[in-house]
């Protein structure tokens, strides 16, 4: 899907003010949640990358009326969906392309289940090759037939409209697992709820609630009971802090820097960075500001970001979840000074590339000491990076992280498939020349 190469050149610093992009997380749930409502929604700030234009594609494939347009206000687009209600997608007459995005395949594929008709969703040669049992297993048991590439997509989907409640618990942490079950449960009839062993983010919840479900949460378990109808609603979606990730860092990193973030979602499942960075040694200050759809909606505010000395840090299992998407900008981090050990992280062996032996090899390259682990790795600062040719392997994070990384150099770095970073953040690597200068 991407392709280019960029250098990045060494900084002395960084400094300045940055809005990032809509949350890429929340802006997918929104979407979904917006077709499966009663009326017309307005979701503001909804993010530009590739991977949310995949699910808006893939909801107009399915008969979902939708316009777009650059934000009045803030970056992002203003998206106007007209909800069909639930089970009122329309099937499609050609096979769904999900592109590079794992959350709209996976999640897609629980609304699905509860449509009685036939749908084959795909994607690119990277996503092909991602895990899809993990969402199989249980909707098969709702009900639904699901034929796979030996549990891989292609999928092709036979929706039922007397899919079943079940009780489900997730072999592996996955927010998109979950996702995938409670919006088929929204369907189902009965009540649907999924046990985490490890809490994952909570932005499906918080969605279905802001739009008028009654979603239930007791300990480790969320429930929630099929057939309640859900009303449509004006949305913002705040800042992408995995997007804000790539600044922290840089910012804790390079003497005599100072970000400020504006406008970041603050969901308490999704700041584990703003602790470990703060572990790690980074000077952060975090102001709440608003919360957006309510009470049960996202909150947000202003993460002020500053140079500290860096020390040895360790990453433990039940810390992964929390910050699964950031572990290779905290790498990169490590490279700058202190050291970083993580361990339980064998999920990102499955995302986009195999992102440890990806980054691990990356990382060698640009002269970095880091040690390859089955499920995490080790990153000892001994010596400044000296730059390099890398190659991100078509994957957003990896492309970022490794720019955040050279910032440190003695010299620069050529970046190969740099152009995975619109997946998530196409602004990027403009932002990261404003902060710079």
């Amino acid at each position: 899907m991407a392709s280019g190469s960029v250098m990045v050149h060494p900084a002395a610093r960084v400094r300045g003010r940055v809005r990032p992009p809509g949350d890429k997380s929340i802006s997918h749930r929104y979407a979904l949640v917006a077709a499966l409502a009663d009326g017309r929604s307005a979701i503001h700030g909804y993010s530009t990358g590739a991977d949310c234009a995949s699910t808006l594609r893939c909801l107009r494939g399915l008969g979902v009326e939708i316009r777009e347009r650059p934000a009045a206000e803030g970056p992002g687009l203003d998206v106007e969906i007209a909800g069909r209600g639930l089970r009122g997608l329309l099937a499609p007459a050609a096979t769904l392309d999900a592109g590079n995005s794992g959350s709209t395949i996976r999640m897609l594929s629980g609304i699905l289940a509860a449509h009685p008709f036939r749908t084959s969703i795909t994607g690119d040669s990277s996503l092909r090759r991602r895990p899809m049992r993990r969402i199989i297993v249980p909707l098969q048991r709702m009900g639904a037939r699901i034929v796979s590439d030996d549990g891989r997509p292609p999928l092709t989907i036979e929706g039922t409209l007397q899919l079943a409640p079940i009780e489900f618990e997730p072999e592996v942490p996955s927010a998109q697992v979950k996702s995938a079950v409670l919006l088929a449960g929204l369907h189902a009839g009965g009540v649907t709820s999924v046990r985490e062993v490890l809490p994952t983010r909570d932005h499906t919840e918080r969605a279905l609630r802001v739009f008028g479900a009654d979603v239930a949460q007791t300990g480790p378990t969320v429930s929630l009971r099929g057939g309640q109808r859900l009303t449509a609603r004006e949305l913002v979606v705040p800042g992408d802090i995995s997007s804000a990730a790539f600044w922290m860092v840089a910012a804790a990193a390079l003497p005599d820097s100072e970000v400020v973030l504006e406008h970041v979602g603050l969901n308490p499942t999704r700041i584990g960075i703003v602790d470990v960075l703060r572990r790690m040694g980074a000077g952060i200050d975090v102001a709440a500001e608003s919360i957006a759809g309510g009470d049960n909606g996202e909150p947000s505010g202003t993460i002020i970001v500053r140079h500290a000395t860096l020390r040895e840090t360790r990453i433990e299992p039940h810390d992964v979840p929390g910050v699964i998407d950031e572990l290779p900008v905290l790498a990169a981090l490590a490279t700058h000074g202190g050291a970083l050990s993580v361990s339980g992280a064998q999920e990102l062996r499955v995302k986009e590339s195999d992102r440890i032996s990806a980054l691990a090899d990356g990382l060698r390259r640009m002269g970095a000491d880091i040690e390859e682990r089955p499920d995490g790795f080790d990153v000892r600062a001994r010596a400044r990076l000296r730059g390099g040719e890398v190659d991100a392997q078509n994957d957003h994070r990896l492309a970022m992280a490794f720019a955040v990384a050279a910032l440190g150099g003695s010299g620069p770095t050529t970046i190969h498939d740099a152009g995975a970073a619109a997946v998530s953040y196409p602004e990027f690597f403009s932002v990261l020349e404003s902060l710079r200068a």
